[in-house]
């Protein structure tokens, strides 16, 4: 399995790094599209769709979700010259927000209140268009961030977010095969433990320092993203046990299988989901 995890993540992570230094905020937008509608076809059994019909139309609605988004605030236009992100964009990143507070009181009350939303399939999916379509908003809110001034600025702020999200997720891994022995949220997720959250916190600080000693930014400024950093690992994991307490509900192991080793593709991106969001926020409103 280890084996397979890391094959896939050699061929999958440049091809990601790939796609945001080469595409075209266009069509950078249009792959993620794509990539958020195979994640919609991935949340039908999340929902109970035991049909390609009600499948296909789950993946329908967030298209047209994420279209909608497109036509009322383009990617070109997200950003003003004056660096303030465009109001609307603004809303749909708050209520994305909102949402992951909401499902960290799930999480942490699960199983006790599942019995509002587990046998409500149009809930589950409003809960995946939540989940699915801020994100697509956030990625090209963070790629389109100074774009009139500098190609790659937004470019390098992804490779931040996808740096510590990979930290984190590796740091958690092996620290928890090492050292776990005290159960996290054993009635969501009974693999990860106390000691893996610890060791992948501990791993998105430590790129966060790097990463500002190798650019020189000041001693605040460190500061700051080593605190984004805590936060943005903190969030993975959220991002990472909402999808396993909706699995955990519905019965289902894994997403997908469309990716070896790893599973499917919402079980790739589950941690960014919740983190492209709540990263895009801090950036929006504090930079550094």
């Amino acid at each position: 399995m280890l084996k397979q995890r890391i094959i896939t993540a050699l061929i999958l992570a440049p091809l990601a790094i790939a796609a945001i230094f080469y595409l075209s905020l266009q069509n950078f937008a249009a792959v993620l599209l794509v990539v958020l509608a195979i994640g919609a076809w991935e949340w039908g059994p999340l929902m109970g769709f035991d049909t390609k019909r009600r499948r296909v139309s789950f993946v329908g609605a967030l298209i047209v979700a994420i279209l909608a988004m497109w036509f009322v605030i383009p990617p070109e236009q997200l950003w003003s010259l004056t660096g303030e992100l465009n109001p609307t964009a603004q809303v749909i990143l708050y209520v994305s927000a909102v949402w992951w507070l909401c499902s960290t009181f799930m999480i942490f009350k699960y199983p006790k209140y599942s019995n509002i939303w587990c046998d409500k399939r149009r809930i589950r999916g409003l809960f995946g268009i939540l989940t699915l379509a801020p994100t697509w908003l956030a990625f090209l809110a963070i790629r389109a961030n100074q774009i009139e001034f500098s190609e790659f600025h937004g470019t390098y702020l992804l490779l931040f977010l996808f740096a510590l999200v990979w930290s984190a997720d590796v740091g958690a891994y092996f620290t928890g095969k090492r050292f776990g022995k005290h159960k996290l949220m054993p009635n969501v997720s009974p693999g990860k433990t106390i000691e893996g959250f610890a060791g992948g916190n501990v791993c998105a600080a430590l790129v966060a320092l790097i990463a500002g000693l190798f650019f020189g930014w000041t001693g605040n400024q460190i500061v700051a993203v080593m605190a984004l950093a805590l936060l943005i690992s903190t969030v993975s994991v959220i991002g990472d046990l909402t999808e396993s307490m909706l699995k955990r509900q519905a019965g289902v192991k894994d997403s997908g299988k469309i990716l070896p080793g790893h599973g499917g593709v919402l079980d790739r991106i589950d941690s960014l989901t919740a983190t492209a969001p709540v990263f895009a926020i801090c950036y929006m409103l504090f930079g550094w």
